[in-house]
């Protein structure tokens, strides 16, 4: 991900409640402690919170229920206001935007989509869905014709004239997903967007909205408090307590090398298996293939949790691909077995 442009940058966001906020933020240089927010009379919702969302990439912002991160994820849009800090937009400072400035970013370039779906009862699937190309002004014709394409993008052709009754918590909430992909985001908001549904529709929503990426390639900010889906969704994790950021990592970074006794609190449960790839426990490709060969071809990026049934039947190694396609090591049942052992 090196290699991609920063598409939003956030510097010291703080959010205080309470009157004498922004006053207490100039008095001490924009980094008050916990005991001078609390003096104070103030609540810390969000403290000095700081990290850049790179162009196409799933940014997961996790946390217990009142660890800041739905408050952060609205500071961003602006949805709330931040009492100091910098929001940084494609090149510009959203705090320094106005309030029509900022209802137009919100109307063409993000999209948001939020627990409770919020659908209007009195409108179709297909209303709902061009609702937002209505309010651009855009005419009936191209938004509907619009609509239909994102409409049958997240798998609901054939429900156009639904109304929200009429569907199950998962087409529901399809349809709030093709309503905030209507205008094309450049940036999208996903706040605990599955949380309200059973465990099999969630999964089901996960693997959807994993296939949505593939197609479309969205910069995404998602906010969950489920780490088993932060590391199936995430390209990396923000873990938050008390409105400040612990540590920021990819799955993998948070699991094996924890940061504070907090994450490593956090993700101790947490299967090994499912979130470190292959290319942590491969050896290097030998100059000439074993005697029995290989046993198959796997990319490096692969969970190990996902190669270890390929491997369960026989003793041969697997050849690990680099994004190239060209052999970069390989793996043997007896390392991935010694994972699957640690839990």
């Amino acid at each position: 991900m090196a290699d991609r442009a920063e598409k939003l940058v956030c510097n010291s966001v703080w959010k205080l409640f309470g009157a004498g906020a922004e006053d207490l933020l100039k008095r001490t240089g924009g980094a008050p402690t916990v005991e001078q927010v609390a003096e104070g009379g103030l609540i810390g919702a969000v403290r000095d919170a700081s990290f850049n969302v790179l162009e196409g990439e799933i940014f997961v912002i996790m946390g217990l229920s009142g660890s800041g991160k739905s408050t952060l994820v609205r500071c961003m849009s602006r949805l709330i206001e931040p009492t100091g800090g910098e929001i940084i937009f494609d090149g510009n400072d959203l705090l320094k935007a106005t309030a029509n400035e900022m209802v137009e970013l919100r109307r063409h370039k993000m999209g948001m989509v939020f627990q409770h779906f919020a659908l209007l009862p009195h409108l179709t699937v297909l209303g709902n869905v061009a609702f937002p190309l209505e309010v651009q002004g855009i005419d009936r014709g191209t938004r509907e014709e619009r609509a239909r394409e994102i409409i049958e993008l997240v798998g609901l052709q054939g429900r156009e004239s639904y109304y929200p009754r009429e569907l199950s918590g998962g087409q529901q909430q399809r349809v709030g997903i093709a309503r905030s992909l209507a205008v094309e985001p450049e940036l999208w908001f996903l706040d605990e967007p599955f949380s309200a549904l059973d465990p099999l529709i969630r999964r089901e929503m996960q693997d959807e909205f994993l296939r949505l990426q593939n197609v479309l390639h969205k910069t995404i900010v998602f906010i969950t408090h489920d780490f088993d889906e932060a590391i199936r969704l995430a390209d990396r994790i923000a873990i938050m307590k008390d409105g400040a950021i612990d540590q920021i990592g990819t799955p993998e970074d948070l699991v094996v090398r924890p940061a504070t006794d907090y994450v490593a609190e956090f993700t101790k449960d947490v299967s090994r298996a499912k979130v470190l790839s292959v290319a942590s426990v491969m050896s290097p490709a030998p100059r000439r293939k074993p005697a029995g060969g290989y046993g198959g071809e796997i990319p490096v990026e692969t969970k190990i949790g996902e190669v270890a049934s390929r491997m369960s039947d026989g003793d041969k190694p697997f050849a690990v691909l680099g994004s190239d396609g060209k052999q970069v090591g390989q793996v043997t049942k007896d390392a991935v077995v010694g994972v699957l052992i640690q839990g």
